[in-house]
């Protein structure tokens, strides 16, 4: 069995971050209201689950994406210096992208400039740089790719950090697919109609025990598999038949050393549009059968965060191990048949210290990895 260590976890959503965010999230509220960032005449929905940042609190000449990174990475500077910095967000600097401007980019626009942006504001002058571009499972893709890194020695720490915001950039892309909700997003419901977008922010930090004892604290979870695959079916629909996801899942758990049976919850990429959802059920399905336990989504109370979903839900899920418990799937009225007895509308117990958090994105890829608890409980 390989076992990274989740020391630090951060992340900022419209519902906090911290034990903020998972007291919100484990009495089901929402995060969404209506966008007031920016026009959404015309969208399917005015709604999105923003964060309020204070014009006051950017500082001159950064964009939202860094302002809400900034809230993050503060707890991060009392650590050691890291040695791998992984970034992974998706559309970066969407503001300057939605002005239309042809030159003059203001930085950080690209990926690389946001890496060496992080690793300047924590003052980490040696790291080495890294971006994970997957779409929707980039933060999972580049937790998977940090994991191993420490574990075949490359890397003595890895900071995997990803950010992305609510722009009518992404929000017009994501209504002329119809994958926004009109009403509530609502995961595995019988009637859910699309998902809804948010903000959100998250740093993870991985690394090997030697880190750990220098920077004298105690683990938040193992990381203990991981998996990446792409199912070749279509440049945003996933393989209806699950296979790809279906296939990650398998080869985390058999890096992880466990069975199907050992898995005590799975955190879903769950994003309330038709086809995910009835996608991920399928996976579910050829994996463990008929077998009810608890499967939630974290997007009808965050909404669908991009690159930095899978980030915000291994934390997540990381406090769920501590708890003993999920949280429930907000939004959630009347279960799809396959989903019920698996999806709830009210907190679930943990049936063991194993979790699976998988995300997938647009063109195939999909993500698992598998987090355990820290005191060496076995499922």
């Amino acid at each position: 069995m390989t076992d990274i260590l989740l020391l630090a976890g951060e992340a900022e959503t419209a519902l906090g971050g911290g034990a903020a965010l998972q007291e919100a999230l484990n009495d089901g509220r929402s995060g969404a209201s209506r966008i007031r960032r920016f026009d959404p005449t015309g969208l399917v929905t005015p709604m999105a689950a923003c964060v309020g940042i204070p014009e006051a609190e950017r500082r001159a000449g950064e964009n939202l994406t860094q302002a809400l990174l900034r809230r993050i990475l503060s707890p991060l500077r009392e650590l050691p210096p890291v040695q791998t910095i992984i970034w992974a967000g998706v559309k970066g600097n969407a503001e300057y992208v939605e002005s239309g401007r042809a030159a003059g980019a203001v930085f950080p626009f690209l990926p690389r400039h946001y890496s060496r942006w992080i690793r300047d504001v924590l003052g980490w002058p040696d790291a080495d740089l890294r971006e994970a571009s997957a779409a929707c499972a980039s933060s999972t893709v580049g937790l998977a790719a940090g994991a191993r890194m420490v574990a075949d020695g490359r890397s003595r720490s890895v900071l995997v950090v990803a950010a992305d915001i609510v722009s009518r950039f992404s929000s017009v892309g994501f209504s002329a697919l119809n994958a926004l909700s009109p009403g509530v997003c609502r995961p595995f419901d019988d009637a859910r109609d699309g998902l809804i977008l948010g903000d959100g922010a998250a740093a993870c930090l991985l690394a090997g025990r030697a880190y750990a004892r220098e920077a004298g604290r105690g683990p938040m979870a193992r990381l203990t598999g991981w998996a990446v695959t792409n199912d070749a079916n279509h440049i945003t629909a996933p393989a209806r038949d699950g296979r790809g996801l279906s296939a990650a899942i398998r080869a985390a758990l058999d890096l992880a050393g466990r069975n199907p049976d050992e898995v005590g919850a799975f955190c879903a990429h769950g994003t309330g549009t038709v086809y995910n959802d009835a996608m991920e059920l399928t996976s579910i399905e050829t994996v463990f059968g008929n077998r009810r336990f608890p499967v939630f989504s974290i997007k009808g109370a965050l909404g669908h965060t991009l690159g930095a979903a899978g980030g915000i839900e291994t934390i997540v899920c990381a406090r769920a191990l501590e708890s003993g418990s999920v949280p429930p799937t907000a939004g959630l009225r009347t279960p799809e048949p396959r989903a019920a007895g698996r999806v709830t509308g009210g907190k679930q117990s943990l049936g063991s210290g194993v979790i699976l958090n998988a995300n997938s994105g647009f063109g195939g890829v999909n993500a698992v990895v598998v987090l355990e608890r820290t005191d060496g409980g076995e499922a």
